[in-house]
């Protein structure tokens, strides 16, 4: 039985008046499970806080829209670094981070969330470990055992752990503060993709940021890589394929298009319609193209490995350019005039094609 590759939204998992969590589950899009990948988003209204928690998997997060504030506390550090995010910032999450989320503007904080979860509870889904609230960790103790822990009397445990009746988002009151962002802290932590160095930059094609061990080390400790990219209207992104093994893992951010991706003994498993707010993978091997509509197109993706390596099979860094004529004759089955007309052609351009 072949695996659905069907593109999916998000569905609500909980909410309150400020925001809500959503997901994207295996049983909708059953290649979450087959690649052991969770997908997860929150919104955050004006003054909405998401409560501090930890997951059962590494992940990278991307503010997709808004701006506000977050928490991050490393494993076993002594302190917690409060920074500024804000649309465009890729954060890398290894295991056993504690975080936390606030947005005090008045537009949405949107933030995606995609990891791995091979060392999960469940495949395909991320199990998130509340430490306050309704459904906190600290709920399933005794007020003995809590009391001891923290070294207090048990009926100010009780007032500790159950005072918040609010399960993972809640709204704070106007003007309550929260912890000032630090920029010494935001250093090594996150990476603005909007505002980065290109690593692909084709005039009326597209434009890529890589995330990798190089701008954002502490992606080796998730061990994912991710990128931005963005092609303009018309535009088509080369066929290519994950040479080294890894799922690629795809959020349309903005646009829409046309997608393919082709599989084993050349059939294609897939043409599609892609639009803001889709989710799909694509197999390890297959190959995917992506053509833009009139507004362009933008996608944020994870890939399965911290510094992943892709194969091209259009464009100057594609296969066909290091192949030798005589073999790409005698391969295509054509004339020399036949593959000289090939090999002048997008051979020599980039992995962007803009629209013709």
């Amino acid at each position: 039985m072949e695996i659905d590759l069907t593109p999916k939204s998000s569905k609500s998992v909980y909410g309150s008046d400020g925001g809500s969590y959503f997901s994207w589950s295996p049983s909708d899009l059953p290649m979450l499970k087959e690649g052991n990948i969770g997908a997860s988003k929150i919104a955050l209204q004006k003054n909405g806080l998401a409560m501090p928690s930890y997951s059962d998997s590494a992940k990278v997060a991307y503010v997709l829209q808004g701006s506000g504030t977050a928490g991050i506390i490393l494993y076993e550090a002594e302190k917690e670094k409060v920074i500024a995010v804000k649309e465009g910032d890729a954060i890398a999450l290894p295991f056993g981070v504690v975080t936390w989320w606030f947005n005090k503007d008045d537009s949405e904080l949107l933030v995606l969330f995609m990891g791995d979860t091979s060392k999960g509870h469940k495949a395909g889904e991320f199990t998130e470990f509340a430490l306050t609230g309704a459904n906190g960790i600290f709920t399933g103790f005794t007020p003995e055992f809590v009391g001891r822990a923290w070294d207090l009397e048990e009926d100010k445990v009780k007032v500790l752990v159950g005072s918040q009746k609010g399960t993972g988002i809640i709204k704070v009151n106007d003007g309550f503060k929260l912890p000032e962002p630090s920029e010494a802290d935001r250093k090594g932590m996150a990476l603005n993709c909007l505002e980065a160095p290109l690593d692909v930059d084709i005039k009326n094609g597209g434009r890529v940021v890589i995330l990798s061990t190089k701008n954002l080390p502490l992606v080796e400790q998730v061990g994912l890589g991710a990128d931005l990219v963005r092609i303009d209207a018309g535009s088509i992104c080369s066929p290519g394929f994950s040479c080294d093994s890894a799922y690629q893992v795809t959020y349309i951010v903005r646009g829409s298009g046309r997608a393919q991706i082709v599989g084993v003994d050349g059939k294609r498993k897939l043409e599609l319609r892609v639009k803001a707010g889709d989710l799909f993978i694509v197999p390890r091997f297959f190959v995917v193209s992506k053509i833009a509509d009139g507004e362009g197109m933008d996608w944020f993706s994870i890939i399965t490995t911290p510094n992943p390596i892709f194969c091209h099979l259009a464009g100057r860094t594609s296969v066909w350019k290091a192949l030798n004529s005589q073999v790409l004759e005698a391969s295509f089955n054509v004339s020399p005039e036949a593959e000289k007309h090939f090999r002048s052609k997008r051979l020599n351009a980039e992995i962007f094609f803009p629209a013709p």
